[in-house]
């Protein structure tokens, strides 16, 4: 069963909505597909809706939780949530909160540099109140202070620039439980971005089940590194293209970076229990 396991939509910072998503997915001939939008689980419905005119295609609901270790940025995948529930749904919400409190701190600092743009202006591109840094570069670009999502980074959005703004911080550790405790399985997204790989350690020392090896920003050299030591500490091994919806070279990432449900014996039972 082939799955695209990293996939976001227009309810974090994705550009396609969730059925877009789905129809592509189906068209590329995959088989199953995890909706993980950052921080939220609002377009896992809408995709399962999609999904039931399709036979045999599987949506596992997921989500990319974003938490922050000693100052670097580290994102923990959640595969089979319960997606309904109460502590879930209570979560996101702070975290949509903080979020929102978050991007008017950074258009106030953008405001103070001279750039006319308002909480409506970002508001344009984002869905449910989810609202992010490329919201923001988005509205950049529209309003022609910047050419592309890069170059609004690197002016004013990214750590050390003038707008930058630190998060509201979610722990390693409360991710990892937040999953386990909604009968989900919790993975690390892309470790080989993260900077230290001392981080990669302290994620199985607190009981993380697994690891993205097959992302579209791994290098064959991270792939490999990695690959030893999810065979080494015997850990779930996932992959997907991350797809935020933007064309690269011409063409979708979604599909491209997939793996094989059936050769991971946990994740094969959990889609059957899914799909009742």
């Amino acid at each position: 069963m082939i799955a695209d396991l990293h996939v976001h939509t227009i309810y974090s910072d994705g550009l396609l909505t969730p059925e877009q998503v789905v129809d592509l997915a189906v068209k590329k001939d995959l088989k199953a597909l995890a909706i993980t939008d950052h921080d939220t689980t609002l377009g896992i419905y809408r995709a399962m809706e999609r999904s039931k005119l399709y036979e045999s295609f599987h949506i596992i609901p997921g989500i990319e939780l974003s938490c922050t270790h000693e100052d670097e940025d580290v994102h923990i995948l959640g595969y089979f949530i319960e997606y309904n529930s109460i502590n879930i749904i209570n979560l996101t919400k702070k975290l949509q909160y903080e979020r929102v409190i978050r991007a008017k701190k950074i258009i106030a600092n953008l405001n103070k540099l001279g750039i006319d743009i308002t909480l409506s202006d970002v508001e344009e591109f984002s869905e449910q109140n989810v609202i992010g840094r490329p919201h923001i570069a988005r509205a950049l670009i529209k309003k022609g202070y910047v050419k592309n999502i890069n170059q609004a980074f690197e002016k004013f959005l990214d750590k050390g620039k003038p707008a930058y703004v630190k998060r509201y911080k979610l722990t390693i550790e409360d991710a990892i439980n937040l999953i386990h405790d909604i009968g989900g399985i919790a993975i690390i997204a892309h470790p080989g971005l993260i900077k230290r790989e001392e981080i990669i350690y302290y994620c199985i020392k607190l009981g993380i089940d697994g690891m993205e090896i097959i992302h579209s920003k791994h290098s064959r050299e991270e792939f490999l590194k990695l690959m030893d030591i999810a065979n080494k500490y015997d850990m779930i091994k996932t992959g997907g293209s991350d797809c935020h919806g933007k064309l690269v070279n011409g063409k979708y990432l979604l599909g491209d970076y997939y793996v094989n449900v059936n050769n991971i014996p946990k994740m094969k039972g959990m889609i059957k229990v899914v799909n009742l």
